[in-house]
């Protein structure tokens, strides 16, 4: 298994055996929730992510702890968890309260239908896939140079990261149908209306974790290991890699443009340039560079956020922004 060590591979292969059994849930709650927020069901989509957390939360104790099922326990809580999910969405999408809903004869494939979703959906993809090749880099780099220690606090670390960049994930998904709706309807005044307050929402929450992490590294990293060796060593590292956090909200307004208006090549080029273009390279190089060692690992993020960002947004800029301009200049 990419990254794991000799001491942490039975884990990471128990959890991992269970969970891909019932991954087919977990495609389903998560990817079928889309469904229910892109035909004006937010509350209803938001209700598939708490139901799937708090079963997660209420279970992990009792199958990790109760049951002394240890990692198979927390891989078995969240399968079960997603189950609740994915029963949840299906049980929607399938009822009478949904404005589309799912038909069995309804279920039959169009090419052109396909190589629109599949043409929308690859930035998505791409940038999944990428998070992975970055997360095996950097667990493998981190390994020679810090050990165990080192590839637990980037764990830690990217879960916070996951927490703090769901809710401009949240507005990114939520803004492009808006703007994919009155772009289509011709009203492009409404279209740099919600780019304006997309980019400018996602700046500030992004500044404001910032500052939080910068004053208060402690308490984050407390949240998912309170081990002093974890501590001591995980906020110096904590606070380089949110460094230039705020900057990677440039990226999130700029890429959801893209994907709303239709400009998927730009989306996946934007995907790859930052991931595997500047990360992918810095990981591996930085290290070995003036003698950075673990700390070249953890540059490579706020680095390829400043470039990635201003590079992303800048060309949105330039293209669709200044269409819009063209087409409307009211």
């Amino acid at each position: 298994m990419f990254g794991a060590s000799n001491a942490t591979y039975a884990y990471a292969d128990e959890y991992i055996t269970i969970y891909l059994l019932g991954n087919i849930f977990v495609m389903i709650s998560l990817g079928m929730n889309n469904f229910i927020n892109s035909q004006g069901f937010g509350r209803v989509a938001m209700m598939t992510v708490i139901m799937g957390a708090v079963a997660n939360i209420v279970l992990d104790p009792i199958f990790i702890f109760a049951l002394d099922m240890g990692v198979k326990g927390a891989a078995l809580a969240t399968i079960i968890s997603q189950l609740l999910s994915a029963v949840w969405v299906l049980k929607f999408l399938t009822g009478y309260t949904a404005i589309l809903r799912l038909k069995k004869n309804s279920l039959h494939l169009k090419k052109e239908r396909i190589k629109r979703i599949i043409g929308l959906g690859t930035s998505g993809f791409v940038m999944q896939i990428t998070n992975s090749i970055i997360q095996i880099a950097s667990n493998a780099t981190l390994q020679v140079y810090g050990g165990d220690l080192y590839v637990g606090i980037m764990t830690v670390i990217n879960s916070v990261r996951e927490i703090f960049s769901m809710p401009v994930m949240g507005l990114a998904s939520g803004a492009q149908p808006v703007m994919g709706y009155n772009y289509g309807a011709g009203k492009y005044d409404r279209v740099k209306s919600c780019i304006k307050f997309t980019a400018v929402s996602a700046v500030l929450y992004n500044t404001f974790i910032w500052g939080l992490i910068q004053f208060f590294p402690g308490f984050f990293i407390k949240i998912f290991n309170s081990d002093a060796e974890v501590l001591t060593a995980g906020i110096p590292m904590l606070r380089l890699f949110f460094a230039c956090f705020f900057t990677m909200a440039l990226q999130s307004a700029g890429q959801s443009v893209f994907v709303a208006l239709g400009k998927s090549k730009f989306a996946i080029f934007f995907s790859i340039f930052r991931k595997v273009v500047l990360v992918l390279p810095m990981v591996i190089i930085l290290p070995r560079l003036w003698n950075l060692g673990i700390s070249g690992v953890f540059l490579s993020e706020p680095v390829s956020e400043v470039v990635g960002g201003f590079a992303c947004f800048g060309t949105m800029l330039l293209t669709v922004w200044k269409s819009l301009k063209e087409e409307n200049p009211a």
